[in-house]
């Protein structure tokens, strides 16, 4: 199913989890976020934050920039969940990315979170179903911005995630 490296360090009750609601599409990312018990909330944020996540007193808390465009907001929240399974030992003082997805984590660190978060949010199956589906009528940005609407996603999302696989 072309997984990332970093897919294969969830445990197998983590990648269940996530292949269980996976199997609707667009990815319903709210609720993988509640079965590993997070709490989402939209937050007004700076405008160079797209997301923070941070644990206090056992409770893992995500906040999304409201002010960004939805698919923003759900790639976002798929980087958090990403730190969440990937990072968790960092999120005591809390991770905020800015609008790059960057923060005062290693460049490493927030690769490895954009690389699951695709992983999470644009499984390779239905991509490569998609493709298929829309390839017929619409050929390179119009192919994918039909594939990147059903997904839920930008077309620069789904074109960083064709050029990781």
């Amino acid at each position: 199913m072309n997984k990332s490296k970093v897919w294969h360090r969830l445990n197998p009750s983590q990648q269940s989890v996530i292949n269980r609601i996976q199997a609707e599409c667009p990815v319903k990312l709210g609720a993988i976020a509640q079965e590993f018990g997070l709490v989402v909330k939209l937050a007004t944020l700076t405008a160079n934050i797209s997301g923070q996540i941070k644990e206090s007193d056992g409770v893992v808390n995500i906040k999304i920039n409201r002010h960004d465009v939805k698919t923003r907001q759900r790639y976002t929240l798929a980087h958090e969940i990403a730190h969440f399974l990937l990072h968790r030992e960092l999120l005591g003082d809390g991770i905020t990315d800015d609008v790059l997805y960057r923060s005062s984590q290693s460049t490493a660190i927030e690769r490895e979170a954009d690389s699951l978060a695709a992983d999470i949010i644009m499984p390779m199956n239905h991509v490569e179903r998609l493709i298929k589906k829309h390839s017929a009528d619409k050929k390179g940005e119009l192919l994918y911005e039909a594939v990147a609407e059903e997904l839920d996603v930008s077309p620069t999302a789904l074109k960083n995630r064709l050029d990781w696989n």
